[in-house]
């Protein structure tokens, strides 16, 4: 049962949200993985956020550029922590996206890494499961150990 959800506005964004993949299988975390655009296929994207905490699902990652609209249509339509992945694209390099996902309205949060920061939002989203999952934070906590030895 995956919990997390990962879930990229386009085909185009899978070689940037490689390392999501890579972090979460180096923790052991079970994920799965969809591409379904906030414009293109609306329905889709809101029911995979909608169910996504019937599955299983703890957290969830969207990645997108331009105007970045999915990781916000994705919170609207859960409870559940989402991380906004924003990418570089367009002619604002992923600035714009950046703003998307920062400014969201109040109550309906999206935390937002680095433009391009995939790997830290898959380490956003294990250390939000570590929470509950002893196991979960003793592989963060010699992840971290391991950081500083440098």
């Amino acid at each position: 049962m995956p919990r997390v959800r990962v879930i990229l506005g386009s085909r185009s964004d899978l070689a940037a949200c490689e390392p999501v993949k890579q972090v979460l299988a180096d923790f052991g975390v079970d994920y799965d993985f969809h591409v379904s655009s906030a414009h293109r296929k609306p329905e889709e994207t809101a029911r995979l956020a909608k169910n996504a905490e019937a599955e299983g699902v703890q957290v969830i990652i969207a990645a997108a550029g331009m105007a970045a609209h999915l990781p916000g249509v994705i919170a609207s339509h859960t409870v559940l922590p989402v991380i906004g992945i924003p990418l570089a694209s367009g002619g604002l390099g992923g600035l714009d996206a950046l703003l998307s996902i920062a400014q969201m309205p109040p109550g309906v949060p999206v935390a937002g890494v680095a433009i391009g920061g995939a790997k830290n939002a898959a380490l956003l989203a294990v250390q939000i499961l570590a929470l509950q999952d002893p196991e979960l934070r003793a592989k963060f906590r010699a992840y971290k150990e391991k950081l500083a030895e440098g």
